[in-house]
């Protein structure tokens, strides 16, 4: 049997959809701003959104004054539809084209954030290593804003199958290292008008 090829689907997507169609498309990423607000970070911070693609979240960090900003995606359209948009304010932007699951972080972030990717690994040997990456890049008293498909929510997306969450779920998967301090939830509207149920949750590293 073929194994599937991660980064094949996503650079099919993105040739095939302008980054305006696709289900999980937000026009403003409130609540993504207002929990890495919330957490007291300084404007200098190093941040990195996982699986940020073609996400607007970078755009508004730049608008609010962070300064030192990561997008890391697996998809090279992804990653220039965003480019193409931000114009000039994308050189200031560090850009990493790559696996999740294969990241070396050239550096630590004080806050990750993935709306994008982890609810999309399946697989237990993959969320291993997307945790064993975050161990990397994330040091002790870090912070991390996960947002997943939640219990009752979608059960595929993209034509794939999802693994949805809850706090004690996932946890479970992230082990001990990991405290929740605030969790949200939210009715996203996709652009075809349909409503998908995520969870947002804000973490520290202990």
């Amino acid at each position: 049997m073929e194994s599937f090829d991660r980064k094949k689907h996503w650079e099919q997507v993105y040739e095939g959809k302008s980054p305006l169609e696709v289900s999980w498309f937000q026009a403003e990423p409130s609540q993504s701003l207002r929990l890495i607000q919330d957490t007291g970070i300084a404007k200098a911070d190093h941040i990195v959104d996982v699986g940020g693609g073609a996400s607007v979240l970078v755009d508004r960090l730049q608008g609010h004054g962070y300064e030192n900003l990561a997008v890391l995606d697996i998809s090279s359209g992804a990653i220039e539809h965003a480019r193409r948009r931000l114009g000039e304010a994308a050189q200031k932007i560090e850009w990493h084209e790559a696996d999740i699951t294969a990241f070396d972080p050239p550096h630590s972030f004080a806050l990750w954030h993935d709306r994008a990717v982890f609810h999309f690994l399946t697989q237990q040997s993959d969320r291993a290593k997307y945790v064993e990456v975050m161990k990397r890049a994330v040091p002790t008293s870090g912070h991390i804003i996960l947002a997943t498909f939640s219990i009752g929510g979608p059960e595929k997306c993209s034509g794939l199958d999802i693994v949805q969450y809850n706090a004690p779920k996932l946890l479970k998967v992230l082990g001990d290292e990991f405290k929740i301090v605030e969790e949200v939830s939210e009715v996203h509207m996709t652009p075809g008008n349909k409503e998908q149920n995520f969870s947002y949750f804000r973490l520290v590293r202990l």
